[in-house]
């Protein structure tokens, strides 16, 4: 594996309710094991990287974040109506006030990330000079169609989509601006570099490196947690 550049930032946007989740408080702030689902993910991004910056986009009415328990190295910035407008808000003052060649991207409740293939998408967008995301490979078969099936797609170059996404600070910044300004809708950061007809590495990584979106994902990712952690503990 190359050299780590250490010219690097992690954005998390965190400003999201997640509704879906259907729980009294904002998804990113609910309990897994000791600790929120937002302190595991940015426990993973500064064993990754120790002590490189970490911004955090909150919504300016956000009471949870302030109980955390968090490393110097992570400050906030304002939270925008939409995730795209919250990345964007952390890059701009990443461009006013630190010098950073890359960004990576991350999802604030996807905690189950490991450093290893965060490392190996580094390695990858630092080697080849061009941004990537963490992916994994379609297993299941995919039907297409409404209440009926119209058709069976082949999984063969599907992937699922999950962060980091890692891209350089001025390309990920014209990009997002360019695209919000032109009302285009972006779900993540590598659909804004697209649009831009930019080129978007697929990184495989675990398939487990799932988003917490429905309260079913909780009880996933609570075993998940403490199967890492005894993992770590063993190799220790």
């Amino acid at each position: 594996m190359t050299d780590i550049n250490p010219s690097i930032a992690f954005v998390v946007p965190a400003a999201g309710v997640g509704a879906r989740m259907q729980a009294d408080k904002p998804k990113q702030y609910i309990q897994l094991g000791n600790k929120t689902v937002l302190e595991h993910t940015i426990d993973k991004l500064n064993k990754t990287i120790p002590n490189a910056l970490i911004i955090v986009a909150i919504s300016e009415d956000d009471a949870y974040f302030p109980e955390l328990d968090l490393p110097s190295n992570v400050i906030t910035v304002l939270g925008g109506k939409e995730r795209a407008d919250s990345v964007l808000n952390a890059l701009n003052y990443l461009a006013i006030n630190h010098v950073v060649d890359w960004v990576l991207v991350h999802d604030a409740a996807r905690p189950l990330v490991l450093p290893n293939d965060i490392l190996k998408l580094i390695s990858s967008c630092q080697s080849n000079q061009c941004g990537g995301i963490l992916a994994s490979k379609v297993r299941d078969t995919i039907k297409q169609g409404s209440h009926f099936v119209d058709a069976t797609v082949p999984r063969e170059t599907l992937w699922q989509a999950q962060t980091p996404q890692m891209f350089l600070l001025n390309e990920l910044t014209s990009a997002l601006t360019n695209a919000l300004n032109a009302h285009v809708a972006i779900t993540d950061e590598a659909s804004a570099i697209e649009w831009a007809g930019g080129k978007v590495q697929l990184i495989e990584s675990r398939a487990d490196n799932i988003k917490l979106t429905t309260p079913d994902d909780i009880a996933i990712a609570e075993f998940l947690i403490a199967k890492q952690t005894l993992e770590n503990n063993t190799c220790e």
